[in-house]
């Protein structure tokens, strides 16, 4: 029988389509993601970077508006502002969140209703949330009126437009950022590590803090990362419920874009974005902090 010799561009393409099957299965994850890459990238990084540049050469290429904030005591009164509050929400929310965590990692039957609960604020606009606190806050609010009634106030009290008022309702629209992360690390704790405690005659107490505990930090990083970079950048809850003399560094840049002080507001928000991204890193470096997020993800 005569030999067929095939052409060589049909052998050598046929060896690159060969080549391109065998490639095919690594650049799908990057083929699926491409669209959100994109657009991120002309959404999201693009402004930023135009942001970035405004902030150095409006009106002239200079760090001006970077060396004066070192200074600039309406800015660093705002900075520290915004640090405490969100190191303090934080701290509350993983208070709060760390005991109904733990209930849901342990619930069977109740566990969806939890988790409906949890989930519930996250449905509901920030807006909205932010005026129900408004109305709970108000001089004659449900908790002013609930007090006056029970004898323990004479006349209402002001509640809203306090560093307190914003604390309490950042707390409660931040929370699910905290109770997930750590619920999901609970889940993942074998349960035959606390049955092997209490074997060895280790106490509740003694079982949730050397077992439990420590297999959950990691859940824990994860959460009070999120929440204090979420607190960082949160504009309305403190615009609407905060007191206007305790501004936080977002609503300072939401003033000074209103008096079209461009490069100002824009060195205003690289700092913000610096000290996220500087938190990130520095969280990323810090023992067992490293891996957290990864480990929420398996």
């Amino acid at each position: 029988m005569p030999t067929t010799i095939l052409p060589s561009r049909l052998v050598r393409g046929s060896r690159e389509w060969g080549a391109w099957k065998r490639a095919l299965p690594k650049l799908t994850p990057l083929l699926l993601a491409a669209p959100l890459l994109a657009y991120m990238v002309v959404f999201y990084a693009v402004p930023v970077v135009l942001m970035l540049l405004r902030s150095l050469n409006d009106p002239n290429w200079s760090l001006d508006h970077y060396v004066g904030l070192p200074g600039d005591t309406v800015f660093l009164r705002t900075f520290w502002i915004t640090l405490s509050t969100s190191f303090v929400v934080t701290l509350s929310t993983l208070v709060l969140g760390y005991p109904v965590a733990l209930a849901l990692s342990r619930a069977r039957s109740s566990a969806p209703l939890i988790l409906i609960l949890i989930l519930l604020p996250l449905w509901t606009s920030v807006l909205v949330r932010s005026y129900a606190w408004m109305v709970l806050l108000g001089r004659h609010g449900l908790i002013n009126e609930a007090l006056l009634a029970l004898g323990l106030l004479e006349r209402p009290t002001r509640l809203l437009n306090t560093t307190l008022a914003t604390e309490i309702a950042m707390t409660h629209i931040l929370l699910p950022y905290m109770i997930l992360p750590i619920a999901n690390a609970l889940r993942q704790v074998d349960p035959s590590l606390a049955r092997a405690a209490a074997g060895l005659g280790a106490t509740p107490w003694g079982i949730f803090r050397q077992v439990i505990l420590p297999q959950s930090m990691p859940g824990v990083a994860a959460g009070v990362l999120l929440v204090f970079v979420l607190a960082l950048g949160s504009y309305i809850t403190p615009a609407l419920v905060g007191d206007s003399r305790e501004i936080t560094l977002s609503m300072l840049i939401a003033q000074q874009v209103d008096q079209l002080n461009w490069a100002y507001a824009a060195s205003l928000s690289a700092v913000l974005l610096a000290t996220a991204l500087g938190l990130i890193a520095v969280a990323q470096r810090l023992p067992g902090v490293g891996n957290a997020f990864r480990m929420n993800l398996r």
